[in-house]
């Protein structure tokens, strides 16, 4: 079972240690960065626009009053400049206010960035310029204090292959990160290092549906926090994140009021019928790591030598899949290779890379590895899913680079995807392979890799919260 865990000494996994411890599509329209969009869109995008308040937060709670305007944000400014006698709080609400003004400028258009890495471009991104700066404020700016308190397995760290793979990695990439800071002070985020893929592997009793002594485990990791630390009560934990990709993470975090109410949850399981709130919760692509790396995953022929039209094998849970079976398994078609299980002797991989459209259907949970499995094989996804909110679609532009389906249209998956002109698949599928390079895992990450996609949309629900202290300075 611990085969796949990203640990050096199996004999931390003693028990005393456990002991201690749209379609209906609700993504954006456009983007956080379109600042033209309603409803998600205004409650992201807000903190670009003229005369929008910021939401407040104080110890006491959520606070109506509506933050300073454009010259009292200056005055804080030069005054933090002149390193006059604010507290540490404001010092850092100082330097996300030009983060924001930064952005803002991005997104008028007046600013000229050389990159030597990578320059976002094309209909991909909802803006590549505004996200571009975004970006490089996160890497300019952002200071993230993980706690220390837990031991492994349970915190700390997480699996790093198969289904579940990005929580380890991404707790182990943190953990090493520049991004990481030792002073709480400095911290514009807080980070909670437990896995949920190891609460439910180690706390679970298998075929218990016992849930209490793993949301008690979680619960009492953040009560600890909150006696121990004054970070998490002074925001009740606005600034504060954590990560899950197990489809068990939202009803975890259920068992603390202010995690779900008011911290950033990073969840694969994105589903707002689960109570998923996309203007402060951020979606995470599921990524299915057999060896623990995406060696010999990534990759595929021209678009000219796959002669299948559209591709799927998987088994049969949820409402979504068995329609799609029930109208395409076993016809005799070679253009729609739909398959409950694959036959003997074929690869899952050698057919994606034949195939033009692989369908990423829903299961019992929203999230599934298929859609990333085809962005790295060259397989254009097409996503039939309810209410799931897709990963970095707050940046990313996802129908020009994937199909999404209605559940209602199922039956004409053929003609919806024959209808697409051969010159619009090339297309979108040179666009998937371009769009690639934000959900590769690297070891160590690299820039704009899904391990800093994934902060970059922690960093976007931070920029939209704005903190402050009492009148008595910090406690």
């Amino acid at each position: 079972m611990f085969s796949s865990l990203c640990l050096k000494h199996l004999w931390i996994l003693l028990p005393l240690l456990v002991a201690a411890a749209v379609v209906i599509f609700v993504g954006p329209e456009a983007s956080i960065f379109s600042f033209n969009s309603t409803n998600l869109q205004e409650l992201l995008s807000s903190r670009f626009q003229d005369n929008v308040p910021l939401k407040n937060i104080s110890s006491d709670g959520f606070d109506e009053k509506p933050v300073k305007n454009e010259e009292e944000h200056q005055n804080i400014t030069r005054n933090s400049r002149s390193h006059k006698k604010y507290n540490n709080l404001t010092m850092l609400e100082a330097g996300l206010i030009q983060a924001r003004a930064a952005i803002k400028e991005a997104k008028l258009g007046n600013q000229t960035i050389d990159d030597p890495d990578y320059v976002p471009n094309g209909p991909m991104y909802w803006n590549p310029k505004v996200f571009h700066r975004s970006y490089l404020e996160m890497e300019k700016r952002l200071k993230v204090f993980i706690y220390e308190e837990g031991d492994p397995p349970v915190f700390h760290f997480g699996p790093c292959k198969h289904t579940y793979a990005i929580e380890g990695i991404f707790i182990q990439n943190m953990e090493v990160s520049n991004f990481r800071t030792f002073d709480q002070t400095k911290a514009h985020l807080f980070f909670l290092p437990f896995s949920v893929t190891m609460i439910t592997q180690v706390i679970y009793v298998p075929e218990s549906h016992e849930w209490t002594l793993m949301k008690n485990t979680a619960s009492d990791y953040v009560n600890v926090i909150a006696n121990k630390h004054p970070y998490w009560n002074r925001s009740l934990g606005a600034d504060h994140f954590m990560l899950a990709c197990h489809d068990w993470g939202p009803e975890i975090s259920f068992a603390i009021p202010n995690l779900y109410k008011n911290a950033i949850r990073a969840l694969c399981n994105a589903n707002t019928s689960e109570r998923f709130n996309p203007s402060r919760d951020v979606s995470i692509p599921e990524i299915h790591l057999p060896g623990g790396s995406t060696r010999g995953l990534i990759g595929g022929p021209r678009p000219s030598q796959r002669h299948i039209l559209v591709f799927y094998a998987g088994g049969v849970h949820g409402p979504i899949r068995p329609i799609l079976l029930h109208h395409w398994e076993n016809k005799s078609d070679p253009d729609v290779q739909i398959y409950r299980y694959l036959p003997k002797n074929v690869s899952y991989y050698g057919m994606m890379r034949k195939s033009r459209y692989c369908i990423c259907p829903s299961g019992y949970e929203v999230a599934s590895p298929r859609m990333v499995e085809g962005l790295y094989l060259g397989c254009v996804p097409v996503l039939i899913k309810d209410s799931y909110v897709i990963p970095f679609s707050d940046v990313l532009n996802w129908e020009t680079f994937a199909v999404i389906v209605a559940v209602k249209d199922i039956p004409n998956l053929k003609k919806i995807l024959m209808g697409i002109p051969l010159r619009e698949y090339v297309k979108m599928q040179q666009r998937g392979i371009q769009m690639r390079r934000h959900f590769e895992i690297n070891s160590p990450p690299k820039r704009f890799d899904v391990f800093h996609m994934i902060l970059h949309s922690i960093w976007l629900r931070r920029l939209n919260v704005r903190l402050h202290e009492h009148e008595h300075g910090e406690g």
